[in-house]
């Protein structure tokens, strides 16, 4: 496994769903198994920007998810791998 900085629970990714183009890097890198592709929900589908709408047409819809978020150790592999740079680490609320 990767040197990790935090436990996990208290860090999970976010991602940008106006920018996820569903590569799938994310899935490949992360040791944890954090990610995974999925369809889009009508919530999620909704807050769509123009150019989000766009892209989640071309790629039918799928994009990464984070089923497994409590899981997150913040090694950052997933950060540098996603090529549209749709991915970012924050602090997990309290709880």
């Amino acid at each position: 496994m990767t040197d990790c900085p935090t436990p996990s629970g208290h860090v999970h990714p976010l991602i940008n769903r106006n920018r996820c183009a569903a590569e799938a890097d994310c899935v490949r890198v992360c040791p944890y198994q954090v990610f995974a592709i999925g369809r889009l929900d009508a919530g999620q589908r909704a807050g769509l920007s123009l150019r989000g709408r766009v892209k989640a047409f071309i790629h039918r819809g799928q994009q990464a998810m984070t089923p497994n978020a409590d899981a997150c150790q913040a090694c950052g592999l997933c950060v540098a791998a996603c090529p549209e740079n749709a991915i970012r680490l924050i602090a997990s609320p309290p709880g």
